[in-house]
């Protein structure tokens, strides 16, 4: 098997007879969103607090619905139904990750919003000041980033492009540059409170979309779930192997620990993005932050049941083989399941692809503006001399200037992701997700585990774990088979692959654990920080009083 993409022309899904009012009532959609955007943006006061952090003020059940939203990615909606849809049981397990990072998150977001700090500068600095740690704080943020905003728009242009019936590679890219334009505009105008209003509806769109074709499909098959299953499991790519594990073409060779690396880099890393700790601390308390934790669990268990209904349900009508015809990587397989699971000709199938794609619409212009806003805050506010130094006096015209700067950082950082997916579009850069995920599961995770949990761990431990966890990532990723020597490899015919596995993961977070713990105990010692006061804050939310 391969996975580079294959020509969409080979089955059209969603047919003449409904592709034009579908394009419409789309455009339409789109134009209302970014006109609400908009009017949000016009009455928003242009603060760096209110900008940044909704200025602390989302209540635990509107943010909890944020949350889930930031979970709900386009790589989430249509890579792992697809991967559920074409591979079985790999497609299930890798579902299932999203819900088990939740439960990291609910470990670690109260004592994140006690803090005070929101970005990845502020929370380094809670054990280590200076400027060094918010210098590799700018860099894992764009390392993490970059890659992030390249594959989700790219997965966006493919979708949308298939969509519209245009599955050229041109068009593609076209529709990777419209919709990165759109994105970027959000991120600029939005803030979080504007990606959040947007996340809040997403999350119950998306819901009973999923919900949708997943009870349309039982109704084909009189709602037994038996002949449900037998008939995904009957027309898959491989039936007698579709329940078990090992079919995804892109892991199969590699073995146990290979499946364990990915999952660790999954569940680690999607927990400490640069945009889940900005989002954290819009809660109202930490209390708050860990009550829409909560409720972000249920909504995600909601999201991955259904899910996983929905790319059952996408080769038991559609078809594995039709589909990998149509996209290798099966991110089509949620419109090709809208567009085949009613007849052709009705009202009704209309509406339902039309419904699919606004959903996808969202999970594109939320997750990705959520990236590109969370990078512009961090790189603003922690490259900054005064992100460093700001005094609680400051001149509110200062103050002002921080959010243009932000504004063009986040116009910055949209153009670079956009420009990299379009002039990267035609080689298998899918391997991108994976490296961001294990840099923040290397660089991030280690940093917050220690600076919350261990009063001995200094600006040398913390030096020595982001920048040891970054460079083993970049080393082992650069010698790993997503790289040379296999079929799915950027370059495929060149073998420079003596690292065995796809993650680097399994290797560098333990070894940033072990580098942070080296750089704590060993001499110069660096004893500045009251641990006392930093874990008393994490947890109340006060300062400690003598």
């Amino acid at each position: 098997m391969t996975l580079d993409f294959l020509s969409a022309g080979v089955f059209d899904q969603v047919g003449s007879d409904a592709r034009r009012p579908v394009i419409m009532a789309f455009m339409v959609f789109v134009g209302a969103t970014l006109l609400w955007l908009l009017m949000l943006a016009a009455v928003e006061e242009d603060t760096p607090e209110k900008l940044f952090v909704a200025n602390r003020s989302l209540s635990p059940v509107f943010n909890g619905f944020a949350m889930a939203g930031e979970h709900i990615s386009v790589l989430t909606l249509l890579g792992a139904s697809g991967v559920v849809a074409l591979f079985g049981y790999d497609g299930v397990t890798f579902a299932v990750d999203g819900l088990l990072t939740l439960g990291v998150m609910l470990i670690l977001a109260q004592r994140i919003r006690n803090s005070g700090r929101y970005t990845l500068g502020d929370i380094f600095a809670l054990r280590a000041s200076g400027v060094r740690p918010r210098i590799a704080a700018n860099l894992v943020t764009l390392v993490i980033t970059i890659p992030v905003l390249l594959v989700q728009l790219r997965a966006a242009g493919v979708s949308v492009a298939f969509l519209i019936g245009l599955p050229s590679a041109e068009a593609q890219v076209l529709c990777t540059v419209l919709m990165g334009g759109l994105v970027t505009c959000l991120a600029v105008v939005g803030g979080l409170r504007g990606t959040s209003f947007i996340h809040v509806v997403k999350v119950p769109v998306t819901l009973a979309a999923l919900a949708a074709v997943v009870f349309l499909t039982l109704g084909e098959f009189s709602w037994d779930p038996g002949r449900f299953l037998s008939a995904a499991i009957e027309r898959s790519v491989a039936p007698d192997d579709y329940l078990a594990p090992g079919l995804w073409p892109y892991t199969e060779a590699f073995g146990p620990l290979n499946t364990l690396g990915n999952h660790i880099v999954v569940i680690l890393g999607a927990a400490v993005l640069p945009q889940m700790i900005l989002r954290v601390n819009a809660s109202q308390t930490g209390r708050a932050a860990r009550r829409s934790m909560s409720i972000a669990v249920g909504l995600v268990g909601a999201f991955v049941i259904l899910l996983i209904a929905a790319g059952f349900a996408a080769s038991a009508v559609v078809g594995g083989k039709s589909l990998y015809a149509v996209d290798v990587s099966g991110q089509s397989s949620f419109i090709s399941l809208a567009a085949g699971v009613l007849d052709d000709g009705s009202a009704a199938r209309v509406a339902l692809i039309t419904v699919v794609a606004c959903v996808v619409f969202l999970a594109v212009l939320t997750t990705v503006a959520s990236a590109t806003f969370a990078a512009a805050v961090s790189l603003t506010h922690d490259a900054s001399a005064r992100g460093v130094t700001r005094q609680k006096g400051e001149h509110f015209g200062t103050r002002g200037r921080e959010v243009r700067r932000v504004r063009r950082t986040a116009v910055f950082v949209g153009i670079s992701g956009l420009s990299l997916s379009a002039v990267t579009h035609r080689y298998p850069m899918e391997f991108l997700a994976t490296f961001s995920l294990s840099v923040a599961a290397s660089c991030i995770f280690p940093a917050l585990i220690y600076s919350f949990f261990w009063r001995r761990f200094n600006q040398r431990g913390m030096l020595w774990s982001v920048y040891g966890g970054l460079a083993i990532c970049l080393i082992l990723t650069a010698f790993s088979p997503t790289i040379s020597g296999t079929a799915f490899a950027l370059w495929p015919d060149v073998h420079f692959d003596w690292y065995p596995l796809q993650s680097p993961g399994i290797v560098s977070v333990p070894a940033a654990f072990v580098l942070g713990w080296l750089g704590s105990v060993t001499p110069p010692e660096n004893p500045e920080c009251d641990f006392r006061n930093i874990e008393y804050k994490s947890l109340t939310g006060k300062e400690l009083t003598p």
